[in-house]
């Protein structure tokens, strides 16, 4: 009765949350792509005389250290690091989906091997694989791509997997089989719907995770390469300028916390 009754609230909770987060990464993504065509710019031109200057109309979030335009960097950051997240996420999640899927249907050998060879690359840290990759190709967004895939493709696979072995085993699937009805049709009418939610939801921590990794790599100066406008590359770069120009600093460190909370507002706001 209890559980019933805060039901409502739940909802409401899970809606709000939705719509905030859906709303944050539309805001950015509207900036990203809108932004240099309501103000045109250019985000590697340098002016030193405007070093660290405050917002004017050809660049209304100030200058960086160098005189380049905050504005436009911004933009160009905002662009570049989602892209490479959402590439990465749809790769692994294909992988993911295709292997964990055959695992479950196969079982056997292709369950045992395609477990270790997870469980084996579960056991390294994230970022120190995405290095790996990134020491062969280095400040590349393939490597990104090439590094955050081989991460993220792991959780999609471990959640198919087990969706999918439940699934086979029902009664509506057994009914289905013994009715003739092929994989593709198995696939199209019972795996997918129960997947398919679960699949967004890691879909949304997927490109949180990816996001913050490039900009985690970027702060340490081993992702992207000055002078490619970057979110936690601007941010190492205006990090000692933080005391003389402030706004500087606040401007990606705003956008990157907004862009991760509206991702992950979406990702947990998934009614269970």
């Amino acid at each position: 009765m209890t559980s019933i009754a805060h039901r409502p609230a739940a909802r409401t909770g899970f809606a709000w949350a939705r719509s905030l987060g859906a709303a944050l990464v539309a805001l950015a993504l509207a900036f990203a792509i809108l932004g240099p065509v309501l103000v045109p710019g250019d985000p590697f031109a340098q002016s030193l005389l405007k070093a660290l200057a405050g917002p004017e109309a050809g660049a209304p979030l100030g200058y960086d250290h160098l005189g380049r335009s905050i504005y436009h960097r911004l933009a160009h950051a905002l662009r570049l690091s989602p892209l490479i997240a959402l590439a990465a996420v749809a790769t692994a999640g294909a992988l993911g989906l295709t292997l964990g899927t055959l695992a479950a249907a196969r079982g056997g050998w292709t369950d045992r091997v395609l477990t270790t060879l997870a469980d084996a690359l579960l056991a390294l840290p994230g970022l120190l694989l995405v290095l790996i990759v990134l020491a062969i190709m280095p400040s590349t967004a393939t490597g990104f791509w090439l590094g955050l895939s081989l991460v993220l493709w792991v959780e999609f696979f471990r959640l198919t997997r087990a969706a999918v072995r439940d699934t086979l085993a029902s009664p509506a699937v057994q009914a289905t089989r013994l009715l003739g009805f092929g994989p593709v049709y198995v696939f199209r009418r019972h795996l997918w719907p129960e997947i398919a939610p679960m699949m967004l939801t890691a879909g949304a921590f997927g490109m949180a995770t990816a996001i913050m990794g490039i900009a985690a790599l970027g702060f340490v100066s081993v992702g992207m390469r000055a002078p490619t406008p970057e979110l936690g590359l601007m941010m190492v770069e205006l990090m000692p300028y933080w005391q003389e120009a402030p706004h500087a600093l606040l401007a990606p460190v705003s956008a990157t916390f907004g862009l991760l909370l509206g991702l992950t507002l979406l990702a947990g706001s998934r009614e269970t």
